[in-house]
C-alpha cells in the first residue's frame, strides 16, 4: 500500500481514471462505481447522471480536486 507525505494511506484507484470515466460514462455512474461509491452510482444511473450535468461536474471535480476519496476513505492517487 502506498502512503502520502503526511503518512496517510492512498487508494489503489486513480482520480484521473475516475474523472474520465465520470465524464464519458457518468450517465451510468461508472466513475462512482469505480471508486466504490455504489449508492451515488445507482443514483446517477437512475437519473442518467442528472441528465448529464451532475456527471460532467462530478468528473471535472474528480480531475481537479485533491480531496476525493474511495469508499474506504482513502485519497485517490494522482
Amino acid at each position: 500500500m502506498a502512503y502520502n507525505a503526511d503518512n496517510t494511506q492512498l487508494s489503489d484507484k486513480s482520480k484521473v481514471v475516475a474523472g474520465l470515466l465520470q465524464i464519458f460514462l457518468g450517465g451510468f455512474g461508472i466513475g462512482r462505481f469505480y471508486t466504490g461509491h455504489v449508492g451515488i452510482g445507482v443514483a446517477q444511473l437512475l437519473t442518467c447522471g442528472g441528465l448529464g450535468v451532475w456527471a460532467l461536474i462530478d468528473g471535472i471535480i474528480f480531475l481537479v480536486s485533491d480531496t476525493r476519496t474511495d469508499a474506504q476513505g482513502r485519497k485517490l492517487r494522482a
